[in-house]
């Protein structure tokens, strides 16, 4: 894929060169949140280690998770972007089975986000 400014190109294709930056920056984002959650991640079990929590492992998990939902809900993001510009057939089915594998992913992993978190009261 090239990304090079359209020179005089019309409405159409403007749209779909700011489309495509839009989609790297939207892609880049996601993967940074995902390093930066592993960092957390980490940081969490070395804390959690030095004070002796019990829990050290399931506060870490859902500390990654918290990242990964949101990372996920990027990169659908990002895919849906790239469809949008110029559709085919092929496209739309494979943006159907990532959108599919993506949701179900970040269903379950708020599910356990839900169901491990501490409780309000």
């Amino acid at each position: 894929m090239q990304f090079e400014p359209p020179m005089m190109a019309g409405a159409e294709e403007l749209v779909i060169y700011l489309v495509h930056w839009l989609k790297l920056i939207v892609e880049v984002t996601g993967a940074l949140l995902i390093g930066v959650g592993l960092v957390a991640a980490i940081a969490t079990w070395f804390r959690g280690l030095r004070v002796r929590d019990k829990d050290v492992f399931g506060e870490t998990r859902l500390t990654l998770a918290r990242y990964l939902a949101l990372a996920l809900e990027l990169q659908l993001g990002a895919d849906i972007l790239s469809t949008a510009v110029s559709p085919s057939w092929d496209q739309i089915g494979k943006l159907a089975a990532i959108a599919v594998i993506r949701t179900a992913l970040n269903f379950f992993l708020l599910r356990e986000l839900r169901d491990e978190s501490p409780s309000d009261g």
